[in-house]
């Protein structure tokens, strides 16, 4: 097995587009946001004598902590197979690139199934668990929506369909889809005031920005605005990739949750992946709700929940130290996840 570096878009996402488990963490504009980020990144493809039979997008990101190497949701293949043969190959080149860049572990979390066998892959390799999630979710809910409209209203919850008729009824509520940038800062003064409610630091504004325009110059993003009486009372950021749509992001203001316009406005981003071509909905993130009531997430979990889908739960990120200096990060962030409840 060889690695390479990819430069053709299409060679890369037509790879992906074959890949089952996947996110737009691996997606080629993904690797250009990190770039607007000031990240350096590497879109590495594995070959078997001349096939393409994996790729793994890496950024190297440097914190106060320390510099590492970060691969979001990856890496990919077509088909499990050897993982083994084709993980040693990518590591290979992974520890010439962190030695270059004076990295001091590899932190990723691949899509693989939550089980011994991959969990021994990964440990046989040197990896542990990570103190903290990868800014990715390790388990999520995914919905098929090539389902009629019918059939989705019917496989939710009873109250879940209900709220969504309630507030189609409401003529004070109404949805509304942007693709302006300035449309951002009034999703970010409601995520702002959640994060101080929840006590989470939210992303800045450069990034949700960034992000925003990378999707948006293949209209593969749009924000859903959802107003009481002219007011935007709640938002979320959805993107379309590869015939997914992603619930990426969302926040709503506390003073008109018994409105219940979130519902509104999931069951308009459904529809709008639907209108888009796409056949599987993710809900990005999910924790059980019964074993962990007190987790941050388990709120937002049970609210989506109410419109069906089924549960993946993926292995847990994982660090491979290069560095004794790793200890420092590993304690640091085991503090910081303690006191966040995570």
């Amino acid at each position: 097995m060889t690695i390479s570096e990819i430069k053709d878009k299409n060679i890369w996402e037509g790879f992906l587009s074959g890949c089952k488990d996947k996110t737009f963490l691996q997606s080629w504009d993904w690797g250009e946001f990190n770039q607007m980020m000031g990240n350096k990144i590497w879109r590495l493809g594995t070959y078997e004598r001349e096939e393409l039979i994996g790729t793994a997008l890496v950024a190297k990101l440097i914190a106060k902590r320390g510099t590492f190497l970060l691969i979001q949701h990856g890496p990919n293949a077509k088909v499990s197979g050897d993982r083994s043969k084709a993980l040693e190959a990518l590591l290979n080149e992974l520890r010439r690139i962190g030695d270059s860049e004076k990295a001091i572990f590899i932190r990723m979390n691949p899509l693989w199934e939550s089980n011994q066998e991959n969990q021994i892959i990964l440990k046989n390799f040197g990896f542990k668990e990570a103190p903290m999630h990868a800014n990715a979710y390790e388990a999520t809910l995914k919905l098929d929506i090539a389902l009629p409209e019918e059939e989705l209203l019917k496989n939710m919850r009873k109250t879940t369909r209900y709220l969504i008729h309630q507030t189609e009824k409401n003529r004070d509520i109404s949805i509304e889809k942007s693709e302006k940038i300035d449309d951002l800062k009034i999703y970010q003064e409601l995520n702002i005031e959640v994060a101080k409610r929840q006590k989470f630091v939210p992303f800045p504004s450069e990034y949700l920005k960034n992000e925003f325009e990378i999707f948006l110059k293949n209209k593969e993003t749009v924000l859903i605005l959802g107003r009481y009486q002219g007011k935007v009372a709640s938002a979320a950021l959805v993107i379309f990739w590869s015939g997914i749509g992603f619930y990426h992001q969302a926040a709503s203001d506390s003073e008109y949750a018994k409105l219940s316009i979130p519902y509104l406005i999931q069951w308009e981003a459904i529809k709008e992946a639907r209108r888009r071509g796409c056949v599987l909905y993710d809900f990005w993130g999910y924790v059980n709700p019964e074993k962990n009531p007190r987790h941050p997430w388990s709120g937002p979990t049970l609210f989506k929940m109410g419109f069906g889908g089924k549960v993946y739960e993926y292995v847990r990120a994982q660090d491979l130290p290069f560095s004794k200096k790793y200890w420092f990060t590993f304690f640091f962030e085991k503090l910081r996840k303690t006191r966040r409840g995570l």
